[in-house]
């Protein structure tokens, strides 16, 4: 078995010393248009990425042994030397974002996801929001898993992603040089990601890289200020309402379904989906209009 370090677990005290840092920063000067911390928002967001870290361990004894079967049963070798690396990233990266794009279009999909888009507020503790059903995406990577890479390498590849992600998730930094804001995903990028604003929604779906973004027609460029937050937001604090909140309303919305294959949508479909009200066939012939005036009375003179 191949051993690397568990980058995010040793990387937890510098996420939370950056953290304090990006809230004392707030404490000195803070623009008009920053939205920055609050107790209850970051105290969620805390919460969520510690219990995050335990549920994540319940999570990778299936998918590790789905990897490991799946990596038996392929004759394909990736070795592991300094010019396959970038080649393995490059490829993890791709699959990072089709992952992405796919917890944002698949309700159920969504459910899990829709944790690290629950805050209101957009700092460095955001991205310590995160799911406690991490049990979604593990599929987006079987290619890498068919193509020959380790399962061990692929998940040393994903801290790396996600280790990349976490300092974009500020206000702090404002647009970075032209050539870096064209090739990278960068605070600007992922303001946008966060945004709720219709003009912005289910853009910018990168974790290291941008490039997938612009081409597959899902990039926006920053332009007006961004509302953080979801398109109807949860009115809540509650670890375990954000954890499962989703789930909860799409079981409701399964259970009131009047068809299988309703029931199937609201599990595959977009966030959203509802089906079209029934509309009651009318005859036009035997049934007047409700907005028809009643003919005037008979008169004679």
């Amino acid at each position: 078995m191949k051993d690397f370090p568990d980058v995010i677990t040793w990387s937890i005290p510098a996420f939370l010393l950056l953290v304090v840092l990006e809230r004392i920063s707030y404490l000195i000067h803070r623009d008009d248009d920053e939205v920055g911390y609050g107790a209850a928002d970051t105290a969620t967001s805390l919460a969520m990425g510690l219990g995050s870290v335990f549920t994540d361990l319940l999570w990778k004894v299936p998918i590790a042994a789905a990897y490991a079967l799946l990596y038996t049963l392929t004759p394909l070798r990736i070795a592991e030397v300094w010019w396959t690396w970038p080649l393995i990233l490059l490829g993890q990266d791709f699959c990072y974002y089709w992952s992405h794009r796919g917890h944002h279009v698949i309700r159920i999909l969504w459910a899990s996801h829709v944790v690290h888009h629950s805050s209101q507020r957009f700092n460095l503790s955001t991205a310590l929001r995160q799911p406690w059903t991490g049990l979604t995406s593990w599929i987006f990577y079987i290619p890498l898993i068919l193509a020959g890479v380790h399962p061990a390498v692929l998940a040393f590849c994903g801290s790396l992603n996600l280790l990349y992600q976490f300092w974009i998730h500020t206000e702090r930094i404002d647009r970075l040089p032209r050539w870096y804001e064209f090739v990278f995903n960068t605070p600007s990028h992922h303001r946008v990601h966060h945004a709720s604003q219709g003009g912005y929604l289910d853009r910018n779906f990168g974790g290291i890289l941008i490039v997938w973004d612009r081409l597959f027609g899902t990039f926006a460029a920053e332009w007006e200020r961004c509302v953080y937050g979801l398109t109807k937001n949860i009115a809540t604090y509650n670890p375990v309402r954000v954890a499962f909140h989703e789930y909860a309303a799409i079981a409701r919305d399964v259970r009131a379904a009047t068809s299988w294959r309703n029931r199937a949508a609201h599990l595959f479909r977009t966030p959203g989906w509802q089906p079209e009200p029934a509309v009651a066939a009318q005859d036009p012939a035997v049934v007047a209009p409700a907005s028809a005036t009643p003919p005037a009375p008979a008169t004679t003179s």
